[in-house]
């Protein structure tokens, strides 16, 4: 079952400085249909305007990745953590037993990104924030873990998370194919470019789609695209 969410179907919020777009009921934003796919239970869609961002904020068990698309997002938190993560890369936070930040858009021009979020598989784990450089160049034709809890994934290079799940990326030039084993897991993917079809099922840009009950996907690129995938286990 691949059930498509179509762009213009999402959430959405509008504060002037920020534009946003929810896969998952978020903020004002309810849908009883739409509140997490496996321990997934937000991906949301964000355009921040230049000089501007979230001010100083609490949170508390939750993995929160982030994915820079364009621009870049600044950091800094209360563990006395500060870093930018740019486009194509990747910051990590775990909130654990809390943690208080901000990010914010220092760039002269506007920053969107993912913001994920992923229920952990305990609560009060020490938290911690970290960033990493993810060159799109190895992710050209085939998927790359970013993020994972994984077993497998161990010594992979990927970001840690505290969950049996992986979040992972791809470049692929029109025509070309990219194969992942679910077997009896979930997935929720994302095309954050271009357009894509994945087990028969269209996808444009920014289009999501929650899955379940495919022993594996095949994803073909229509147009040059760049894409995430969450791999999850089935249950939160």
């Amino acid at each position: 079952m691949i059930e498509r969410r179509a762009f213009d179907s999402l959430g959405s919020a509008s504060y002037g400085w920020l534009d946003a777009r929810y896969h998952f009921s978020f903020g004002q934003y309810r849908d009883p249909s739409r509140v997490h796919w496996g321990p997934l239970r937000v991906w949301n869609d964000d355009a921040i305007a230049a000089g501007t961002g979230f001010d100083p904020h609490p949170h508390r068990d939750m993995e929160i990745i982030t994915y820079v698309r364009q621009g870049a997002v600044t950091h800094k938190d209360a563990l006395g953590n500060e870093g930018r993560t740019e486009a194509g890369d990747v910051q990590v936070m775990s909130a654990g037993t809390g943690i208080v930040h901000a990010e914010y858009n220092r760039e002269p021009g506007e920053t969107r990104l993912f913001q994920i979020w992923i229920i952990p598989d305990r609560a009060g784990v020490a938290p911690r924030w970290e960033t990493r450089h993810f060159p799109k160049a190895d992710r050209a034709g085939e998927l790359v873990v970013l993020a994972s809890g994984r077993a497998q994934d161990a010594g992979s290079g990927a970001l840690t998370i505290h969950q049996d799940a992986a979040l992972l990326g791809a470049t692929l030039a029109a025509g070309t194919t990219v194969t992942h084993r679910l077997g009896g897991r979930l997935a929720y993917l994302v095309p954050a470019t271009g357009r894509l079809r994945v087990n028969g099922v269209e996808l444009s840009a920014r289009d999501g789609a929650a899955v379940r009950d495919e022993p594996e996907l095949v994803i073909e690129a229509l147009e040059e695209t760049e894409l995430l995938l969450a791999d999850l286990p089935p249950t939160a």
